[in-house]
């Protein structure tokens, strides 16, 4: 269905102005409905008229006006359709036209796609794929351009490689919609050419450049913004989120985080306002998560939840977020709006009854109204795992004598640099008990070395863990203790070309399959949330959390070679901040 239609036609423009005056009936009138007013924040009883796409008036309910087709809200909240201003589809593992299936009935009409996870593993073709899929939905997705291909260059190597003049090329194009988060947040500010380059093919195409401005401080998040950054959701405090409010900068408050969400409630809160540039976005979020709990809607449940008043929780995801996005054609249920709209049977609990998109009945009752299609997949982002067979002695580290002083990763989500001397026999390293393995190997065909490192506080591990879902480059990553059971891992993985693999004792216990990128399944969401929800649980018996940080999240995360600390790429344990690359732990 289309969704970016021209309301600015002066034929559609006349007959909104004929029917709010009553002078001819509304395509569709929903009377009786409860709006909650994201301007003034009051409730008020109303019917809304719609011609076409176009809200053509919203007035006290009056049964003597007519329509070509009429719902009775009886009493239904009634708000603006959600806009989730940044998120990753890949991260939840289904195509486009799954997740549409799954969020759009849920309330979530407008959704700004980064898809830096397929441009790392099929440069332009992964952008390309993402482009033509979000055509022809019941959802508005507007692709970005992926900044960061890959996302810490001489650190990491990835399937695609982005420079200024690509972005630049990609920016043209009238189906991206701005320069997606610039995670590259030091080499900016060191004034690497490349980064510099690349925000000011930004600027210069008039389009958004957003953020991702994690740990960011001071002078340095000044700086950031002077370059011209607009957004963030990298937030890890209510200090975080209070410095870049007061820094001008758009929040992209996220949901992924669950644990921080009391915190920055509680931050809002004591403003005693909302501020205009807080809106709310996804980010990341598991098939299983995505399948029980839904999107944005989740995020808006989440703040109520936590005591922000309703009316400034849907604010943040309609008219801030449209505000910001730079689309006044959205975000309010007004007259010579665009007809996004949500009836909720449950204001508290985000639940959706009927849900508009561009003037018609996309969603009803938890389902779509008009079936959706998946775009056949491109040979460009399949068979995306191009490596030699794995042999055992890709998991262990060469090392000379008895004892090796080593370089360790120490701790899960933030790491730090360790040291340790360790046991040499027969020429590797002995892995110390309370330690585990973590490799990375290239998946692109380059055929380098795969890279090993020792982890310190990283629990009790009995089985490995293999996965092509490691951000941001996606190269195969394997945990574990055992380089036997390491080398299945890797090797079902290459034969699956892709996705997640657990396996104990030499044999596999848990796998997903994701052939599209080794990112996607081709699917149904309720059938990779059953086998994503089955891998965790089986992980959640072989290896011993420790929440907060060490939790099952942290397995996609731990190369992610952008952020502060050492971590492990295919090029080596890196520190891109420090400007460090060891191609191996061993020291001396």
């Amino acid at each position: 269905m289309p969704t970016d239609v021209n309301l600015n036609d002066p034929i559609l423009r006349a007959d909104a102005v004929k029917a709010a005056r009553g002078l001819r009936p509304f395509d569709m009138l929903v009377r009786n409905a409860v709006m909650l007013d994201m301007v003034t924040g009051r409730e008020r009883l109303v019917d809304i008229g719609l011609i076409g796409p176009l809200i053509a008036s919203v007035h006290a309910p009056d049964p003597t006006r007519e329509a070509h087709a009429e719902i009775d809200a009886t009493g239904a909240y009634v708000v603006p359709g959600f806009i989730d201003t940044h998120l990753h589809i890949e991260s939840s593992m289904v195509t486009p036209a799954e997740y549409a299936r799954t969020v759009v009935p849920r309330g979530v009409t407008t959704a700004l796609w980064d898809p830096h996870e397929l441009a790392n593993v099929a440069g332009i073709a992964g952008v390309d794929y993402a482009c033509d899929a979000a055509k022809g939905l019941p959802i508005r997705l507007l692709p970005l351009a992926p900044t960061c291909v890959p996302s810490a260059p001489k650190f990491e190597v990835s399937g695609g490689d982005f420079g200024p003049s690509e972005i630049a090329q990609l920016l043209a194009r009238p189906d991206i919609h701005g320069a997606a988060e610039l995670m590259t947040m030091h080499q900016l500010l060191d004034g690497d050419p490349r980064v510099q380059g690349i925000v000011a093919a930004g600027l210069a195409s008039g389009k958004r450049v957003c953020g991702h401005g994690r740990g960011l401080i001071g002078g340095d998040l000044a700086a950031y913004v002077a370059a011209g950054v607009e957004t963030d959701h990298e937030l890890t405090s209510a200090a975080d989120l209070i410095a870049r409010l007061e820094a001008g900068m758009t929040i992209e408050l996220r949901g992924s985080h669950p644990h921080l969400i009391p915190e920055f409630a509680k931050a809002i809160i004591d403003l005693g306002h909302l501020p205009q540039t807080v809106t709310l976005c996804t980010d990341d979020v598991f098939p299983d998560d995505l399948y029980a709990k839904g999107g944005l809607n989740h995020v808006i449940a989440m703040l109520i939840e936590n005591g922000v008043p309703p009316a400034w929780a849907y604010r943040a995801a309609t008219l801030n977020a449209a505000c910001r996005i730079g689309r006044p054609e959205l975000g309010l249920v007004a007259p010579g709006k665009m007809a996004d709209f949500v009836l909720l049977s449950d204001l508290h609990k985000v639940t959706a009854s009927h849900v508009f998109v561009a003037g018609q009945l996309a969603a009803l009752a938890g389902e779509l109204c008009q079936p959706v299609q998946d775009i056949p997949v491109l040979p460009a982002i399949t068979n995306t795992v191009q490596t030699r067979k794995f042999v055992t002695a890709d998991f262990s580290v060469a090392a000379k004598g008895t004892v090796a002083h080593i370089a360790t990763l120490s701790k899960p989500r933030f790491p730090q640099w360790g040291a340790r001397d360790v046991e040499v026999k027969e020429g590797h390293l002995v892995l110390p008990d309370d330690m585990i393995r973590m490799a990375v190997c290239n998946r692109y065909g380059l055929n380098t070395p795969t890279r090993v490192a020792f982890l310190e506080n990283w629990g009790t591990w009995r089985c490995a863990f293999a996965s092509t879902v490691s951000h941001d480059s996606h190269n195969i990553t394997v945990f574990g203790r055992d380089p036997n059971d390491m080398t299945v891992a890797a090797n079902t993985l290459r034969e699956m070309q892709g996705g997640l693999v657990v396996v104990a004792d030499g044999k596999v216990v848990a796998k997903l399959i994701l052939p599209i990128a080794g990112l996607i399944s081709e699917q149904p969401l309720e059938d990779v949330a059953k086998e994503f929800a089955d891998l965790r649980a089986t992980l959640d018996t072989l290896v011993d959390w420790q929440p907060p940080y060490l939790v099952f999240k942290a397995l996609f995360g731990a190369s992610l070679v952008c952020n502060a600390g050492p971590r492990l790429s295919d090029v080596g344990l890196v520190d891109v901040f420090e400007n460090v690359v060891l191609e191996s732990c061993v020291i001396s």
